[in-house]
């Protein structure tokens, strides 16, 4: 996996989320909130690679956004390489 923002890369098992994976970064990739699906803090955008998703809270991610790769980085698994943007709102914390 690899957060574009960043250039941060490293590996996440699919039998991971994400967030699991990156929490192995530090404070340099996805920010972390809940880790349950209902804060929006690890909001990311997929760029490219598959996965799959839980459910997650509409507040924080509609449809539309998720058909269009947006999702919660916390109820997420590669299914393969995955390259992601920061969209959560500390991404000014975390990317800058």
């Amino acid at each position: 996996m690899t957060v574009a923002d960043t250039g941060e890369a490293f590996r996440c098992g699919e039998h991971e989320t994400l967030l699991a994976g990156m929490e192995r970064l530090g404070k340099r990739g996805i920010p972390v909130g809940c880790r349950g699906g209902g804060c929006g803090v690890c909001k990311v955008r997929i760029e490219s690679g598959a996965f799959s998703a839980r459910a997650m809270s509409r507040e924080h991610v509609s449809a539309e956004e998720e058909g269009a790769g947006i999702v919660l980085a916390c109820r997420v698994k590669p299914l393969s390489d995955i390259r992601l943007a920061v969209l959560g709102q500390m991404k000014k914390k975390v990317c800058a």
